[in-house]
């Protein structure tokens, strides 16, 4: 028998390096991406904008019609709903003030029966708790200001994301040919119809990803309703879709769309613990939202494992918060889609697939 460190090492050092070039282009892709989200993330949300509306401006033209008005109308499309969607946001937030002088009522008295209960219980009185309160303002302005700016600053990258989203979208469609071919001109001529099977379900993944978002929405509209119906919420059904859509736009959606159910059970009830009912149905349908019912759904659709699609989420928010969470699905459906057809990215296929295979005619 021949002692083991006689034998030759033979394909451990290229394993090694193999792993390390395979880490090495791991950390660089992340580091280009966390540095580059201001342009990658609107870019990328105009390319699947664009392999949305792909279909509808080719039916256009078939119809007659020409490209750019095709595309204009697309955008257009694109822009009511965006619209309808901010208009939502707007009668939630209008609602709202409409009922913040009661509410503001009921807060003050939930505050004084907290005092009260503080006192009488705690030993700590009116006066400690003002003096505690005056103080904790104080030491907190300079972090409230912080937020403050933290939160102009996502504000004002939203407002750039909106207004830069449409121009991109617009211009891919119109110079979709020739991007294409640039594709094609990239590879070697043998792999062109790869590369254009590979668009081609691209644009499919997409349309199937929207879908699968589409019941995401379905789901958790449902769920909030009858969350706030149990509970005994005024209106539910109609809180409860404004909330699923709302959650469209990323935190500060759910916030604004949870402010009037929250005011009106205080209001209604004369009661803290409808408000915090409300509270507990919302966060209780976004956790199952984020890792059970948006991996099913639109996992699902996409054909790709449920394992892959929290961990693409998980990174997602960590590289782009929520904008990650949402792009980063459809990113590893076109992974999966480019190493089916890469024979020395098979095993990346299997590991990145559902694990259900067709199986082959005989």
């Amino acid at each position: 028998m021949i002692p083991i460190s006689k034998i030759p090492n033979t394909g451990s050092t290229s394993w090694k390096f193999s792993t390390t070039k395979i880490l090495q282009s791991v950390v660089l892709v992340c580091v280009i991406l966390y540095f580059g989200k201001t342009l990658f993330i609107p870019l990328s949300f105009s390319l699947l904008i664009s392999f949305i509306l792909y279909p509808v401006c080719k039916w256009m033209e078939h119809k007659g019609m020409s490209q750019t008005i095709a595309i204009l109308i697309a955008i257009f499309m694109v822009l009511f709903i965006s619209s309808g969607i901010l208009y939502l946001l707007f009668l939630q937030i209008n609602e709202f003030l409409t009922e913040w002088e009661p509410f503001k009522i009921k807060l003050l008295e939930a505050l004084a029966q907290v005092s009260v209960y503080t006192s009488e219980h705690f030993g700590i009185t009116t006066e400690e708790q003002t003096i505690f309160f005056k103080n904790a303002i104080n030491n907190s302005g300079s972090e409230t200001f912080s937020a403050f700016k933290t939160i102009l600053y996502s504000l004002s990258g939203y407002a750039f994301f909106i207004l830069i989203i449409p121009v991109f979208s617009a211009l891919i469609l119109y110079h979709r040919s020739m991007l294409a071919e640039v594709l094609y001109q990239i590879f070697p001529s043998d792999k062109k119809e790869t590369v254009h099977e590979v668009l081609v379900e691209t644009i499919s993944a997409y349309y199937n990803f929207i879908k699968g978002m589409a019941l995401v929405y379905l789901i958790v509209g449902l769920l909030n309703s009858i969350g706030l119906a149990i509970i005994g919420i005024p209106h539910p059904f109609v809180f409860g879709f404004i909330a699923s859509i709302l959650t469209f736009i990323p935190y500060i959606g759910i916030m604004i769309s949870s402010l009037l159910p929250i005011a009106i059970s205080w209001i209604t009830f004369n009661s803290i613990w409808y408000p915090l009912g409300v509270i507990l149905v919302f966060s209780i349908v976004q956790i199952l939202e984020a890792y059970v019912i948006f991996p099913f759904a639109v996992g699902s659709r996409l054909k790709i494992n449920t394992l892959v699609i929290i961990l693409m989420i998980t990174a997602g928010g960590i590289l782009w918060g929520a904008s990650g969470m949402i792009l980063f699905i459809p990113f590893i459906s076109i992974i999966k889609l480019i190493a089916e057809r890469t024979e020395s990215l098979k095993t990346l296929s299997l590991l990145l697939g559902d694990g259900i295979h067709k199986k082959e005619k005989p």
